[in-house]
């Protein structure tokens, strides 16, 4: 069953997050993931959350994502994204189809 990593990212240097952008699609598509959403325009049609930069990625499954989320590859991105970007990031197991 499909995962999805969905990610509110705000951007503090973006030029250090250049790098981040760049290079992690690799390491998302060695673990079978692909984009479904990346920053695009966004509006809130409920409540008062105020997103930022957000982002969703589609990953195989659950242990497909936590693969490459703890992977020696993406742990390299990680630590350049968190000097420049403040993130919240959930990961959400998807649901087989209703026939």
């Amino acid at each position: 069953m499909a995962a999805y990593l969905i990610a509110d990212v705000d951007i503090t240097d973006a030029a250090v997050f250049e790098e981040y952008r760049r290079d992690v699609p690799a390491t998302e598509a060695r673990y079978g993931g692909r984009y479904i959403a990346r920053g695009g325009a966004t509006k809130v049609l409920e409540g008062d959350w105020e997103p930022h930069r957000l982002v969703i990625v589609e990953f195989p499954d659950m242990a497909s994502l936590l693969a490459w989320y703890d992977s020696p590859e993406y742990g390299r991105l990680k630590t350049i994204r968190e000097r420049c970007a403040k993130t919240r990031i959930i990961a959400l197991e998807g649901m087989m189809p209703v026939s």
